[in-house]
């Protein structure tokens, strides 16, 4: 029996044991964060993973058991263990799960003593409040506020609660009356463990569109470098070939070189320097 087990009760080892074997089975192995997320919504976050992952709830301590007696880099998982915990086993790459898991969030409400995820800004504007208590609470939040056509109105955008920072209950109360929702509630990817590497969120938040324009620059900027250092590819050996037949031609023109392909635009060269010499006699 394995030296961090063999000390435990009998379910916790099963516990442990049902951890290796999930593990065993996929490619992919990594935590989530569950906290904040309502019942009901887990459960539909479950039934939604069902054909993609295994979700798998346990104590902590059991987690980091069975991670390390896997031992590896799997082993080294357990050291992003944190609050909720839960794991996830699946079969996909790490970044179509964390598109899948972004997936899984919703907009709620902040609650007091929660941290702003990203700076949380009331925007100016009218709102659909009447003239009253309202007033005051939306200044003592810190919002700039005024009486205009019988409503109240935000004079200015203002950052409530900065990145980082914990929302205070006068704030959240402002936010819940103002119907914004600035929580991202969801499973949160805290590390993924795939083919032997470790992934965190920041490495797997992508923007997909910005990933292929950068591909697309990149594509033409070596195109054009190697077309100004004459670099035969198969990309750009027909437009090389294309760009020297140009260039021969338009020497042997210049050049006055008598040669089958390029009569036509001597002749016409001949003609137009004909037709300017006449017309300088004429004026003379």
């Amino acid at each position: 029996m394995a030296l961090y087990t063999r000390h435990l009760p009998q379910w916790k080892r099963d516990e442990v044991e049902a951890i290796k074997r999930h593990a065993k089975e996929v490619t992919l192995i990594g935590l989530v964060d569950m906290h904040g997320i309502p019942a009901a919504q887990l459960q539909q976050i479950r039934r939604d993973l069902h054909e993609a992952a295994i979700l798998k709830m346990t104590r902590n301590t059991l987690v980091e058991h069975a991670l390390k007696e896997i031992g590896g880099s799997i082993g080294e998982v357990s050291g992003y263990i944190s609050g909720q915990s839960a794991l996830i086993f699946t079969n996909t790459n790490p970044f179509k799960l964390f598109k899948v898991l972004e997936k899984t969030k919703t907009k709620m409400a902040a609650k007091p003593g929660e941290i702003a995820p990203e700076d949380i800004v009331v925007s100016k504007g009218p709102t659909n409040f009447k003239p009253g208590p309202i007033v005051g609470e939306l200044q003592q939040a810190g919002i700039p506020a005024m009486i205009e056509a019988g409503k109240v109105k935000i004079r200015d955008n203002k950052v409530v609660v900065k990145k980082g920072d914990t929302i205070s209950k006068k704030v959240a109360d402002i936010l819940i009356k103002l119907d914004i929702k600035p929580m991202d509630i969801g499973l949160k990817l805290q590390v993924a463990c795939y083919e032997g590497s470790l992934f965190t969120p920041d490495m797997l938040a992508i923007d997909e569109q910005v990933f292929v324009d950068q591909i697309t620059l990149a594509a033409a900027q070596a195109f054009n470098l190697s077309m100004n250092a004459a670099i035969t590819t198969k990309s750009t050996m027909a437009p090389l070939i294309s760009l020297a037949v140009q260039q021969a031609r338009s020497l042997a023109v210049e050049a006055c070189i008598y040669e089958r392909d390029v009569m036509d635009a001597l002749i016409s060269k001949a003609y137009r320097e004909s037709l300017a010499l006449k017309g300088m006699t004429e004026k003379k």
